[in-house]
């Protein structure tokens, strides 16, 4: 799959809560060829310091070339990004990886939490782009409050989803974990795509494979190199060997996964 290295001008900068910003970049090689699931590198310092570039799920992209990508801050190098001003420009590699499957047949359930929701608006409206039926699939999203949340859901409601959310302070929808939702929907369901924290995931994993329904993950692991050079992003598999999220991922089947040990 082709990848691009772009200096990507950044053209907006939201604030989504206190420590979760949204940035949209001009990036027009990367947007053409990008599929949901796929990410990038970005360069997020004008130095050596950070000397590292971090990953980033691709979060939207519109036809205009342009793409978002959603972070919560959580080190120097998200800090330094937060920082950066519309005008500026960003070292962009990607799009990298695997996605996730486009299958259109059988109704589908989405299931996020935290900054695990990014990448699957992404998938959502491609979906929705290629004339897959969603007015019977299901966006499950779970975030610590309402500051978090409310945006991006309102997005994917907009979207035609069915939309039910989880918060862990109670102030948006469910009150607890955004895997509780997925027990009286699942039987209806033939996929299930999540994105988030790995113990919730795994939790989706366990109860689609309960449930005798096809799930795919897309696994969050630190990166070095994001091209597959360093083998620095390795996580065990089902059958006691490795992948490499980089360039075998970020999405798996969930059989393939070690989960535990």
């Amino acid at each position: 799959m082709p990848e691009f290295q772009e200096k990507a001008p950044l053209l907006d900068r939201e604030v989504i809560a206190d420590d979760i910003f949204r940035l949209t970049l001009h990036a027009p090689k990367i947007a053409a060829a990008a599929r949901p699931g796929q990410f990038v590198m970005l360069r997020v310092g004008a130095g050596m310091d950070p000397l590292l570039r971090r990953p980033f799920s691709i979060h939207q992209i519109d036809a205009s070339g342009n793409m978002k990508i959603l972070f919560k801050v959580i080190g120097r190098g998200t800090a330094a990004l937060a920082g950066v001003s519309p005008g500026s420009s960003i070292d962009c590699i990607g799009p990298l990886g695997n996605g996730f499957s486009l299958e259109k047949k059988g109704r589908l359930c989405l299931v996020g939490g935290g900054m695990g929701i990014a990448p699957l608006y992404f998938l959502a409206s491609r979906l929705l782009q290629n004339g897959k039926r969603v007015d019977r699939d299901f966006v499950l999203l779970g975030a610590r409050n309402h500051q978090e949340l409310h945006i991006v859901a309102d997005e994917f409601y907009e979207l035609g989803y069915r939309v039910q959310t989880a918060t862990d302070d109670g102030s948006l929808g469910h009150h607890g974990f955004v895997t509780e939702l997925l027990d009286p929907i699942l039987p209806a369901m033939e996929r299930v795509c999540t994105c988030g924290p790995l113990a919730m995931m795994k939790i989706c994993a366990d109860k689609a494979g309960a449930a005798d329904v096809a799930c795919q993950v897309s696994l969050e692991t630190h990166m070095a190199c994001g091209l597959g050079a360093c083998l620095g992003c390795a996580v065990r598999n089902a059958d006691g060997g490795y992948l490499h999220v980089c360039r075998q991922g970020p999405v798996f089947d969930a059989g393939e996964v070690k989960w535990t040990g």
